[in-house]
C-alpha cells in the first residue's frame, strides 16, 4: 500500500487480520528505510505497529482520545492520521516533529516528550467528557518505564478513586531507553509468565454455568473465590486492588489477542488496563537484538547490515568525559557515587557501573527521588554524583529547593545536554536549567568552555564541601582540545581571559566561545579590539572582574546558550544594577522566550542569531554606539 496517500485512519475500519498484517508489514518496511536517512526512534515504534493498527481500528479519533506517553513510539500513529507524505522531514528543522505535535493533526491531543504524563492527561480528558455529557473513549499508552514514573503512579491512584471510564494501554517491553530497573518491573515479570487471568475465570465460570440446576449457585460460589483464584493464578492483584479491571497479558503483535482485549476493555465501564506485551524493534533483527538501547533512537544506519552511520569524532563526547573523570575520582576517593534516573547509557555511566557496580544507583524513570536520595548520601558523608539531562533535571525541581538546596548538601549535579539538542527538539533542549537554578540559594552552577575544563571543574566541583554545583556541558563531541593528566582545581567565582582586546569585552558562557572567538577574528580584521572571557561561574560571578569592567566602562556584551529571562546575561545585569554601575552599556545574545523546536544545531544557532556574524553586528553596533557618545 501506498502509505503516503493516507489522510486519516477511518479506511481501516473494515479491514480484516490479512489486511491489517499485510498493512503492518507495509509500515515496517517503510519505518525501516525511512529511519536509515533521517534516524530517530526505531526500535519503539516497530514494537507497536499491530498495537497502533487495532487502537486506530477500534477507536474513532479525534473524538476518541489517544494519548501517547513520552511520544517515542508515535510514529505508526502519525503514519495513520496522514502524514507519512512527511517521514523525509522527521527531525529535520522545519520538518515533521519525532514527538506528538498538536499543531501537527488533530489526531495529536497531547504533545509528550518527557514520561509519565499520559495517565494524568487521560484522566483530565475524561473527567472533561463525564462533566460535559459527552461518550467520547480515552485510552493512554504508557511503557513499562514510564509506568516507574511517580507522577504516573499519582495518576493511577486517582482514576481508581474516581473510577473513571479510562483504558490505560501498557507496552510491557521491558525496556525503556536503559533496560528496566525497579520492583514495579520486577512486578511486571512476574506477571508476564502468571498467564491470562480474565479468559480463565470466563471459561471456568461459562463452563460452571452451563451445568444444569446446580449451575448458577456453583458459579455465584466461584465468585467468592475470585479474590483466591486471583492470587493464585495472576499478580494482577496490584491493579486490580488499586480498583483497574486487568486484562492481560496480551500478546502485542497477535492482532486477534489485541482486538478481543482492546475492544473488550474499551466497552467495559469504569478504568481498565490491558497488559501488551511487545517485542522492542519487532521485525528487523538489529533492532529485536539491541540490549543497550542502541536501537531506541539513533542516526542514520545501513538497512541491510544495522551499522548505525556515524561520522569520526575528532574528540571524546562531553558525557564520555563526565563518566572517565567520575572514574578517576572514584578510583581515589570511596566516598564518590553516582546516581542516574533510567539514563545510565545516555549520561555513559554504564561505564562507570561495570568498574564501580555498588557505587551506581539507576532509580528508573524518578528524578524527584534521584534528587532527594542524593541529597540524604550527601548527609552520611558520601559524595553523590547525579548526572542527569538538563530537561529532566526540571522534573527534579521541588526536590532542588526543599531537600538539597536547602539544606546545602554537598550533591553534584552531572547536567548533560545542557543548551540546544537539535533533532529531539522543544521538549528536550536544556535551556532553561540557569534560571531555575541560579535562584536557589547556596546552589552554585559552572559551564566549561572545552572538554579539558570539565574534567577540571568537576574534580572541583567534587572537592567542594559547601553545598550542592550544577556543571553543565553540552551533547555531542568536544573541541579536539589536549586533555592534562593531572586535575587542577578551579576556583569558583573567578573567569579567565581568552584574549585581551581595549574596546568592548564579551563575557562567553560555555559553548558559545568558538563563536564569539570566531566573531573577534572577523571584528579584530575591522579594527575593533575586544576581549574575551570565559565567564565559566554564572553561580557565584566573579565580582572582582565585574568591578573593573564597570570601572572601565567600555561596552558589555553576554553570550550564552540558554533561555535570556533569568539566565547568565541577566545575572550580570542584576549585579550593576545592585551596585548602580548603571551608566554602563550592557547588552544580552541568547535563546529569546520561546520554545526551540526542532533541527539542527547550527540551523537553529541561525534562528536564534547565536552566529559569529551576528556577534560581530552587536558588538559594532555598541562600540559605534560609544564611540559617538565620545565624541558627542
Amino acid at each position: 500500500m501506498n502509505l503516503e496517500t493516507i489522510q486519516d485512519p477511518g479506511f481501516m475500519k473494515q479491514y480484516n487480520d490479512k489486511e491489517l498484517k499485510a498493512l503492518g508489514e507495509d509500515i515496517r518496511a517503510f519505518l525501516i528505510e525511512k529511519l536509515s536517512v533521517t534516524g530517530g526512534h526505531l526500535g519503539p515504534n516497530l514494537g507497536v505497529v499491530e498495537l497502533t493498527l487495532t487502537l486506530h481500528q477500534l477507536y474513532n479519533t479525534p473524538k476518541d482520545k489517544l494519548i501517547w506517553d513520552v511520544g517515542h513510539q508515535s510514529y505508526v500513529h502519525k503514519i495513520l492520521t496522514g502524514r507519512a507524505d512527511r517521514f523525509d522531514s522527521l527531525r529535520q528543522y522545519q520538518g515533521l516533529c519525532g514527538f506528538p505535535k498538536r499543531s501537527e493533526s488533530e489526531h495529536d491531543v497531547w504533545e509528550t516528550g518527557h514520561s509519565s504524563t499520559s495517565l494524568s492527561a487521560a484522566e483530565g480528558m475524561a473527567l472533561a467528557n463525564q462533566l460535559k455529557g459527552e461518550d467520547a473513549k480515552v485510552a493512554a499508552i504508557i511503557g513499562d518505564g514510564a509506568l516507574t514514573g511517580g507522577m504516573a503512579l499519582e495518576a493511577l491512584n486517582h482514576i481508581g478513586h474516581e473510577q473513571t471510564d479510562v483504558t490505560i494501554i501498557l507496552n510491557d517491553n521491558e525496556m525503556s531507553i536503559s533496560p528496566n530497573v525497579g520492583a514495579l518491573h520486577s512486578m511486571l515479570g512476574r506477571i508476564r509468565t502468571a498467564g491470562t487471568y480474565r479468559r480463565t475465570k470466563e471459561d471456568v465460570d461459562h463452563m460452571l454455568r452451563r451445568i444444569p440446576a446446580f449451575g448458577s449457585k456453583l458459579a455465584s460460589y466461584a465468585d467468592r473465590m475470585k479474590d483466591s483464584m486471583k492470587q493464585m493464578v495472576l499478580s494482577g492483584m496490584f491493579f486490580e486492588e488499586l480498583g483497574f479491571t486487568y486484562l492481560g497479558p496480551v500478546d502485542g503483535h497477535d492482532l486477534d489477542d489485541l482486538h478481543a482485549n482492546i475492544k473488550y476493555a474499551r466497552d467495559t465501564n469504569g478504568p481498565v488496563i490491558v497488559h501488551v506485551l511487545s517485542k522492542k524493534g519487532k521485525g528487523y533483527t538489529p533492532a529485536e537484538n539491541d540490549a543497550k538501547g542502541t536501537w531506541h533512537g539513533l542516526g542514520p544506519y545501513k538497512i541491510e547490515s544495522g551499522e548505525v552511520i556515524k561520522k569520526p569524532a575528532a574528540a571524546p563526547a562531553y558525557s564520555a568525559v563526565f563518566s572517565n573523570t567520575l572514574q578517576k575520582i572514584a578510583e581515589m576517593d570511596p566516598r564518590l557515587v553516582a546516581v542516574t534516573a533510567a539514563m545510565s547509557g545516555g549520561t555513559k555511566l554504564d561505564t562507570f557501573a561495570d568498574k564501580f557496580p555498588d557505587r551506581m544507583f539507576d532509580v528508573g524513570i524518578a528524578e524527584q527521588h534521584a534528587t532527594t536520595m542524593s541529597g540524604a548520601l550527601a548527609t552520611q558523608g558520601m559524595k553523590p554524583v547525579f548526572g542527569v539531562y538538563s530537561t529532566f533535571l526540571q522534573r527534579g525541581y521541588d526536590q532542588l529547593v526543599h531537600d538539597v538546596c536547602r539544606q546545602n548538601l554537598n550533591v553534584l549535579f552531572g547536567i548533560d545536554r545542557a543548551g540546544l539538542v537539535g533533532a529531539d527538539g522543544e521538549t528536550h533542549q536544556g535551556v532553561f536549567d540557569i534560571a531555575y537554578l541560579r535562584h536557589l540559594p547556596n546552589m552554585k552552577i559552572l559551564m566549561p568552555k572545552d572538554e579539558n575544563e570539565l574534567q577540571h571543574m568537576l574534580y572541583s566541583a567534587f572537592h567542594n564541601d559547601d553545598g550542592p554545583t550544577a556543571v553543565r556541558y553540552p551533547r555531542g563531541n568536544g573541541l579536539g582540545v589536549e586533555m592534562d593528566e593531572e586535575f587542577q582545581m578551579i576556583p569558583y567565582g573567578k573567569w579567565e581571559i581568552v584574549r585581551e582586546g581595549t574596546d568592548c569585552t564579551i563575557l562567553s558562557f560555555g559553548t558559545m566561545l568558538p563563536i564569539v572567538e570566531e566573531a573577534a577574528a572577523v571584528l579584530s580584521g575591522q579594527g575593533t579590539s575586544v576581549r574575551i572571557v570565559n565567564a565559566r561561574s554564572a553561580k557565584p560571578l566573579d565580582d572582582e572582574m565585574l568591578e573593573e569592567l564597570a570601572e572601565e566602562g567600555k561596552p558589555v556584551l553576554t553570550v550564552e546558550e540558554a533561555a535570556l529571562k533569568g539566565s547568565f546575561g541577566s545575572a550580570v545585569l542584576e549585579y550593576m544594577a545592585d551596585h548602580e554601575h548603571d551608566s554602563l552599556p550592557i547588552r544580552r545574545m541568547g535563546i529569546a522566550d520561546y520554545y526551540v523546536e526542532h533541527g539542527s544545531v547550527p540551523e537553529l544557532y541561525e534562528e536564534l542569531g547565536l552566529t559569529p556574524e551576528k556577534v560581530a553586528e552587536k558588538v559594532t553596533a555598541m562600540t559605534s554606539k560609544e564611540r559617538t557618545n565620545v565624541r558627542g
